[in-house]
């Protein structure tokens, strides 16, 4: 695993579509019980080398009702994004996940977490990627029909202050998703506690 990681870290194999160049972001463990697969560091995370160190991640802490101290735990959560650099910024927002990472480099990092009781999918990239023949057309039609996809995968809404007016206008995924996310997430925490 040590390996892995290293290599990914100085992985440069898109780094001309880079604006900022890379800089990949990852953290995983043999050990480690949950993989959350987003999408791609933004600009802070870039910045600071923590994933998910920006409003996004405080969000997804909240929904998943888990302290730092344990989500950056990387016995407890592995943290795979789509795109292990941040791809640049488009016209409303960031460009999508570069490619070339996932098939480059997922398959061999989730071989070496034996361990593995729970992939949380976060965003369409991830989503499609992961589910592919499984993935409805939709974001909110897959994230309605989350029970499908247990007991291997979960699947979430990006948990970016830009999707506030998707969170208000679907206000059952807090009501009745989000209590049994953090009840599988806290039942295997306690277990492997």
């Amino acid at each position: 695993m040590k390996t892995l990681l290293t290599n990914i870290r100085n992985c440069d194999v898109c780094s001309k579509h880079l604006a900022l160049g890379p800089r990949p972001i990852v953290s995983a463990h043999p050990s480690s019980k949950i993989v959350i697969i987003g999408q791609a560091p933004g600009t802070k995370v870039h910045q600071t080398g923590i994933p998910w160190d920006d409003a996004s991640g405080k969000q997804l802490r909240k929904w998943l009702n888990v302290p730092d101290k344990d989500f950056y735990d990387v016995t407890k959560f592995a943290i795979v994004p789509m795109g292990f650099c941040y791809p640049g910024k488009g016209k409303t927002g960031d460009l999508p996940p570069r490619p070339e990472c996932a098939p480059l480099w997922h398959q061999a990092l989730l071989e070496k977490m034996p361990t593995i009781e729970l992939i949380i999918l976060i965003g369409m990239y991830a989503q499609k990627y992961y589910l592919q023949k499984e993935a409805k057309k939709t974001l909110t039609e897959m994230v309605n029909n989350y029970q499908e996809y247990l007991p291997n995968y979960f699947v979430l809404p990006h948990p970016s202050p830009r999707n506030r007016f998707w969170l208000t206008k679907n206000s059952w995924f807090e009501k009745d998703v989000l209590p049994d996310l953090q009840m599988k997430v806290s039942a295997i925490l306690k277990k492997n506690n």
